[in-house]
This record gives C-alpha cells, sequence and structure tokens, in this order.
C-alpha cells in the first residue's frame, strides 16, 4: 500500500526543521516545528486546534516549540524544544486513520521530535500514535510512561500563584485571594481544584459550558462570561487556555495585580512585558510556571526510568525558580519575561558552545592558538 503522507519543509530562520504534513485520506493537515535539539531531542505536546488558516496554525507551532525551548532549558530536563499541530476541529476530525498518519508524520523526523500531550489530545490518542512511531512520551503508568501531565503542570502553576502572592503581598496563602481562571481544562480544573482547597474564591471562563458547570456542583467555581473574564477584578489572573492574550487590546483592561497562568506563549509580543511591568502587573513567566508536565515527562529518560518522587522534587523548585528571576527584573530594572528569556538563551548558546568545542580536533603537539 503507498502511503498517501506528503511532507513538506518550510524555511524559517531560527528553527532548526519546521515541516508540513498532509494525508488525503485521513485528512492529516499538521505542522510540526523543531526549534532547537542543542540541550536533546526536542520535545513537545500535539495540540488539535480549528485554526483559521494554515498561517495561523504555523504562527502558533512557531511559537509553541520556542516556548518548549526556553522551558526545558530554564527547567534543566535535558531535552530541546518542539511543538506539533493538528488542524482542525477535534469534535469532527479525530479518528484512528489521523492519529496513524500522525505517528507516521513524527516517525519521519527520526526522533528529532518527541510527541506528547497537549490540548485536545489525550493518553488515549498517543497510543495510536505509538502504533507507527515509538517518539511518544507521557503514556499511560501500565506502560512504562509518566501519564497524564496535567495535574502536574496544575500543581507547579498553584506552587507558582503562591509564590507569586508572597512575593507581591508578602503572604503566600490562597486563602481569601480572588483567582480568576480563563480555561479550565485539564490543568485549569485541577489548578481550580487546588485553589479551592486552599481557600481561594475560584472565578472561571470556557467555551464547554457543560464542563463549567460540572465543576460549579463538584468543587464550587463560579462561572463567568468569556467576554468578562479578562475585565474582572481579582488578585490573579490565570490564563490555562491558548497563548497571546496578553495583547494591546486587552492589557488595559486587566484589573489585576498577578498574572500566573498555564498557557503557553500568553505575551502576544515580547514589548509587551515591558507593559505588564510598567503597569506594576508582576508577571510569572509562562514556560517557567508552567514547566511542571515536561518536567515530569523527562523523568521518563532518566536511566532508571520514571519516579514520580523525583518528578514531584523538581517541580517544587519552580518556586525559586521564578523568585530568582523577579529578583533580576527587580535588579536589572527589566520585565520579568525579558529576565526568563536572557536566562534560557544563555543556558542554550552555553551548551552549543560545549559541544562545537567537544567537536574541535586537538591541536597538533607544539602549536597553540592566538
Amino acid at each position: 500500500m503507498t502511503d498517501s503522507l506528503q511532507i513538506t519543509d518550510i524555511k524559517v530562520d531560527g528553527y532548526e526543521r519546521v515541516v508540513r504534513g498532509t494525508d488525503a485520506k485521513s485528512g492529516l493537515r499538521a505542522f510540526i516545528a523543531v526549534h532547537d535539539t542543542t540541550l536533546g531531542p526536542s520535545l513537545g505536546g500535539l495540540r488539535m486546534w480549528p485554526y483559521a488558516s494554515d498561517d495561523d496554525a504555523l504562527f502558533d507551532v512557531k511559537r509553541l516549540s520556542r516556548g518548549m525551548s526556553f522551558k526545558s532549558a530554564v527547567a534543566h530536563t535535558g531535552l530541546g524544544g518542539g511543538k506539533a499541530v493538528i488542524v482542525g476541529d477535534p469534535k469532527t476530525i479525530k479518528s484512528e486513520a489521523l492519529y496513524l498518519a500522525m505517528g507516521r508524520f513524527i516517525d519521519a523526523l527520526g526522533g528529532r521530535y518527541i510527541t506528547a500531550e497537549d490540548v485536545n489530545t489525550s493518553i488515549e490518542d498517543l497510543e495510536v500514535i505509538r502504533r507507527a512511531t515509538k517518539h511518544v512520551t507521557g503514556l499511560a503508568r501500565k506502560d512504562g510512561g509518566s501519564g497524564n501531565p496535567s495535574p502536574y503542570t496544575a500543581y507547579g502553576v498553584y506552587l507558582g500563584i503562591r509564590a507569586a502572592l508572597g512575593w507581591k503581598f508578602g503572604n503566600d496563602n490562597p486563602k481569601g485571594r480572588t483567582v480568576v481562571i480563563q480555561g479550565i481544562g485539564a490543568v485549569g480544573s485541577a489548578l481550580a481544584r487546588r485553589l479551592i482547597e486552599a481557600g481561594a474564591t475560584v472565578f472561571a471562563a470556557d467555551r464547554n459550558i457543560e464542563r463549567l458547570g460540572q465543576l460549579q456542583s463538584e468543587i464550587g467555581v463560579k462561572p463567568v462570561d468569556e467576554k468578562q473574564v479578562m475585565t474582572m477584578p481579582c488578585d490573579v489572573f490565570a490564563p490555562c487556555a491558548l497563548g497571546a492574550v496578553i495583547n494591546d487590546q486587552t492589557i488595559p483592561g486587566l484589573k489585576c495585580p498577578i498574572i500566573a497562568g498555564a498557557a503557553n506563549n500568553l505575551l502576544l509580543e515580547p514589548r509587551h512585558g515591558k507593559v505588564l511591568a510598567d503597569r506594576d502587573i508582576l508577571y510569572a513567566p509562562d514556560y517557567v510556571i508552567n514547566a511542571g508536565g515536561i518536567v515530569n515527562v523527562s523523568v521518563e529518560f532518566n536511566p532508571g526510568g520514571y519516579d514520580e518522587k523525583v518528578a514531584l522534587s523538581r517541580i517544587e523548585r519552580i518556586p525559586q525558580a521564578l523568585k530568582e528571576l523577579w529578583t533580576i527584573s527587580k535588579e536589572e530594572r527589566i520585565p520579568p519575561s525579558d529576565a526568563a528569556d536572557r536566562l534560557a538563551e544563555r543556558i542554550i548558546a552555553d551548551a552549543r558552545g560545549v559541544k562545537k568545542a567537544q567537536a574541535l580536533p586537538p591541536n597538533p603537539k607544539g602549536r597553540s592558538g592566538c
């Protein structure tokens, strides 16, 4: 049988490889971006979303893969950054054939990209992908994987919110605080549960009204309209859906002293970090606070395999990492987002320099460099 999968390379400056994959038989239309593999193979989740155009999907996959490079660098996972997106509505296009085609697409990159869960992709979906490629992580515990990364991402964000409260108000206790969550999916709902158990009042908005109502009954989440979620007065605004929600249109309406959420690439442009700082809004850089999931998955690569205790101990370093970035931000008078980017870039550049030095042939005897 002839494979109907078509793979096209897209040249993008600053990225090691960006490819488009289409499969006429299954209806697959997808992109994979490998941003940087200096620190290790690129790892990032597989997102399915009804993008309005291929340009929108390409824009998203590039931003997400770069964020994964920085996230893995700052979290010291030993991995590089990549991402994959499938274009389409998960309610209508999901099928076994589509995920098998996606698996073949991933496999064609020869291990430079390793996939995992993300928005609208489940462990069950990954199990299908694994039938076509071995380059899959975050599988079920029974299969030797680390399981669903969402609770670990939520745990790291929860700890990061506590750190932000402590930094801003001098008391990290969520009790009596108001948190507004945008997006109450796997991560957002787990975060809401932890915050409510700690005594916070949690408002939330989500496109899935049924899930929102269920969480209202189960744990006491207070539903709010999507149009109001970014303008509600609160102590913490926690975006846990898609990125780029902090932009010129939304920043003027913000009524929060802290932004700390699980979504990737929250700032539409790097300059928006300074706009937040000028408004005295404390920002927890997204790829630092939301690193719990990738940290958990990265433990699968340890010599002895996955160990939850090791994963949790590493996730519990997130508050310290945030405090260090906020300290740099304060001392150097730069936004926390810039401090995080500089740190990540330095870690990758240092590793690249070491690799280059190791690749150089030894100096001939009796000669020295100048």
